[in-house]
């Protein structure tokens, strides 16, 4: 990474300027951002290691009661002393985040009816951050996904939205879409969450489908405001295209090919990331100290794909010490930014601006064109990352291979190759499993996750494969009905091998709320209606 480029991404996490055009609530930060790990120091390190809590989380998200500088200062003092007890300290000077109190929510027996009126228990606002706070402030209510989750989240919140749709929560829609585009306006791009430690990082842009999908109901017009912040955040990716070349083939978010460019996820810092500190700085110690800073460049990478974590980023595809996310192009991001692309070129169209509708779907085209080359395989009948550094394909198969279909780059033999892949390689009792690698990260076998769900049936339904789509859709929200009937709770993630188990994985237990899980299933079932 260039010093110019370093100290750019260093100020724009420092400088977090107040911007009320499009406010409904105050919103001021605080004029000092509060960045755990470089306001505390050892006492962070020390904690974050010491396992004075289970989740890595929870210290992150912990409100100082005093300046932070002076209880870090006092920590330096006091943890000479005998009898001086580390958790205490903590307590004493740290107010733990509120506790999600998800056993008080009144449950409906209709599965449906409870997700449409669910939306309350987890709509959060946050108004003006005041003292020493991770929080980033956002002038619009948002859903959060639940449990450990207490903050909005990026890609999270697309999947959110349908069900918002769908239950004619139209303004709460409307209002993380603004949340959103408050975000670009800021920072000039979509963090992954309203942390401050989630800002040096963004998660796979699914803001241009979220327009999509309120434009879908209520009108392209609708819209129209956004299209400016959509652009800027289209820039965020893309902008080091100009930056690459055959001598210097990958700088930032992008990747040189002769034919054009591609992108890539890409991790800004050489350190652990403050919520994960802890478990990633024990991971590192497994390789040389001179491979570390790289080593967590590419798991800040994985981060920003959502995938977090997932044999689709290990070297050696099954253990996270090979972890070498940089140096893979994604499927599912290029389609994204496929979709953006095509999105902004539609939506000029429509609004009769001309020469930036030419200029996207070239720029749409090129993409595609690149992507089939680079990804798709013959062989497997899907589409496979592309790991640039080796010059040639991933081994992972993953249903990031429905992406394409999704968004309709595909073309209809490719689409009916995938199909057949889904069919005799992912589809299980409870809906379609993320990886064939049982590796036990979370992002793979035998997990199901809500968005891919909705993917692949999206995708496979686009080309015309109906009957398998209703048969992912119909097995996913069976598991749903059974999980939610045993427990009365509705899961972020789903075992769909065996469906007597809970999924695990990660390094958190599996969470309930679940923002994502219930946008989907009200969509799905809503889609599955509209069948019958």
């Amino acid at each position: 990474m260039s010093k110019i480029t370093l100290l750019s991404i260093t100020l724009l996490l420092i400088l977090t300027a107040c911007n009320t055009t499009t406010s409904e609530m105050p919103v001021q930060q605080p004029s000092t951002p509060y960045f755990p790990e470089k306001a505390l120091g050892e006492l962070f390190h020390d904690v974050q290691t010491g396992g004075i809590f289970p989740d890595y989380k929870t210290f992150v998200d912990c409100n100082p009661k005093s300046n932070p500088a002076e209880i870090a200062k006092n920590y330096l003092s006091e943890k000479e002393k005998a009898g001086f007890d580390l958790k205490t300290f903590v307590l004493n000077n740290f107010e733990l985040p509120p506790a999600i109190q998800l056993d008080a929510v009144e449950v409906k027996a209709d599965m449906i009816h409870h997700l449409k009126t669910h939306w309350p228990y987890l709509t959060r606002t946050s108004g003006e951050a005041s003292g020493h706070t991770t929080l980033v402030s956002l002038p619009h209510p948002f859903v959060v996904p639940g449990g450990r989750f207490r903050e909005m989240f990026y890609w999270d919140s697309y999947f959110t939205i349908l069900g918002l749709l769908e239950s004619d929560e139209n303004e709460l829609a409307l209002g993380m879409i603004r949340n959103f585009a408050f975000l670009i306006e800021e920072y000039g791009y979509i963090p992954n969450g309203n942390r401050t430690y989630f800002l040096s990082r963004s998660q796979p842009p699914f803001f241009a489908e979220m327009l999509r999908a309120y434009a879908d109901k209520h009108g392209l017009d609708t819209i129209k405001e956004f299209l400016g912040p959509l652009e800027t955040e289209y820039g965020f990716w893309v902008k080091e295209k100009s930056m690459v070349n055959a001598a210097e083939p990958v700088y930032g978010h992008s990747v040189w090919f002769e034919a054009g460019f591609l992108n890539r996820y890409y991790g800004n810092f050489d350190y652990p990331r403050p919520e994960g500190h802890g478990k990633e700085y024990r991971w590192a110690q497994a390789l040389p100290e001179a491979d570390r800073p790289q080593y967590h460049r590419h798991l800040r990478a994985a981060c920003e794909s959502g995938w977090d974590f997932s044999s689709r980023w290990f070297a050696d595809h099954t253990t996270k010490v090979t972890t070498h996310t940089e140096n893979i192009v994604p499927v599912c991001l290029n389609s994204l930014l496929y979709n953006a692309e095509s999105f902004l070129a539609d939506a000029y169209q429509f609004h009769e601006s001309v020469d930036k509708a030419k200029t996207f779907q070239k720029a749409a085209q090129s993409r595609a064109s690149l992507l089939q080359q680079v990804c798709w395989s013959e062989e497997q009948g899907l589409f496979l990352d592309y790991v640039f550094t080796d010059g040639k394909q991933s081994p992972v198969l993953s249903l990031a291979t429905v992406y394409p279909l999704y968004f309709g780059l595909a073309t209809q033999e490719q689409a009916d190759a995938v199909a057949q892949g889904i069919s005799s390689k992912f589809l299980h009792d409870g809906g379609v499993v993320t990886t064939l690698n049982k590796t036990g990260e979370q992002w793979d076998y035998p997990n199901g996750w809500a968005p891919l769900q909705w993917l692949t049936v999206k995708g496979l339904a686009r080309y015309g494969h109906e009957d398998l789509a209703i048969e992912v859709a119909d097995r996913w929200l069976n598991l749903n009905e059974k999980v939610f009937k045993s427990d009365q709770k509705m899961m972020e993630k789903y075992n769909v091998v065996d469906t007597t188990l809970a999924a695990g994985g990660g390094e958190y237990p599996n969470q309930d709320g679940f923002g994502w899980t219930n946008g989907v299933a009200l969509a799905l079932h809503a889609m599955l209606a509209d069948k019958n």
